[in-house]
């Protein structure tokens, strides 16, 4: 828990155990937490120079109040981090400067196997200041379902992520799951039949393009700064956006299963939604079913009475008005 005051873990169960005892020696320490005399000192030392501790003339130790010794150390930090974004700032400034007078080698990296290109991709949402906008397509080689840590955290941060996903990639297993929690998280996504390419965008700053595996090769990417080939990239992604399929969260969590088909008869449920959506994302009948964790005749039932629900007579007819009447 105090590690982030730069404290070690021996040095926190120290800390943990004085406050618990108010006063003790070293030996009463050691002997309590069943640690070495040299780490109890150590840490003791280390806790007396951050204020968080003092030693009386009977060589006992004894607890600076929490409130005010923590207190300190807490904004002692958001200072040095404060200080530190305002470097980012002005480091990020030097550098943007900097490449103005660059070469085409300098403004494109190429960056080989798994784990640089892995690295890389979490490096450029970490630069993003406003927003991130990606490009989802399979193969996944660097960066599997499931494997992007760093999304949640840059939008509870404030950037803002934007995705387009093609529809055989919401058909591979674990996707569509991932894809749930990443709408909750607030990241804004839209479905297309087929994408050209896989692609990453930081603002207009960065990007990073997957390029074509060999097979048996080692998979690379481009990192590509600000040149006309990003604004190239910008405009693709913008073009392909206005043009996809918007993924409604408040469908797509609904609960699933045939107990919430029969939340009602005379309107569409909650599952009807969540089939809606899928289907209006371009998911087969298998793959929505598999998806929903329901059997295939089970969803051609439910599809068939929104049918009638809905007065009409093809698939066509039921996307139109579940469109015009928001079903999903």
């Amino acid at each position: 828990m105090l590690g982030a005051l730069g404290l070690s873990p021996e040095d926190e169960a120290v800390y943990n155990q004085l406050v618990r005892r108010t006063q003790a020696g070293p030996t009463e320490l050691g002997d309590a937490l069943r640690m070495p005399a040299a780490t109890v000192e150590a840490a003791l030392a280390q806790l007396t120079a951050s204020g968080l501790v003092k030693c009386g003339p009977d060589g006992q130790f004894s607890v600076a109040p929490p409130a005010v010794a923590l207190g300190a150390l807490i904004s002692e930090q958001r200072g040095a981090l404060r200080s530190a974004e305002l470097a980012l700032v002005r480091l990020a400034e030097e550098y943007r400067s900097s490449i103005a007078g660059r070469t085409i080698d300098e403004l494109i990296e190429v960056v080989s196997g798994v784990d640089a290109v892995r690295h890389r991709f979490a490096q450029v949402q970490h630069a993003a200041r406003t927003q991130v906008r990606s490009f989802v397509t399979t193969p996944f080689i660097a960066v599997p379902p499931g494997a992007n840590a760093v999304e949640s955290a840059a939008v509870g941060q404030g950037v803002r992520f934007r995705v387009v996903i093609d529809r055989p990639t919401l058909a591979e297993p674990g996707v569509v799951a991932e894809t749930l929690e990443s709408l909750r998280d607030g990241v804004e996504v839209r479905v297309v039949d087929h994408l050209p390419i896989k692609l990453v965008l930081a603002d207009a700053e960065l990007a990073l393009v997957p390029l074509t595996a060999v097979p048996g090769g080692e998979p690379g990417a481009v990192l590509l700064h600000r040149t006309g080939l990003l604004a190239a990239m910008d405009a693709l992604f913008e073009s392909v956006w206005r043009h996809a399929h918007p993924l409604d969260s408040s469908a797509l969590t609904a609960p699933a299963g045939e107990s919430a088909a029969r939340q009602a008869a005379d309107g569409p449920t909650e599952l009807d939604r969540k089939i809606m959506a899928l289907l209006l994302a371009g998911l087969t009948d298998p793959v929505v079913a598999a998806q929903l964790d329901l059997s295939l005749r089970t969803l051609q039932r439910r599809l068939r009475h929104l049918m009638d629900l809905a007065g009409v007579e093809t698939r066509m007819q039921l996307g139109w008005h579940a469109a015009r009447h928001g079903w999903a």
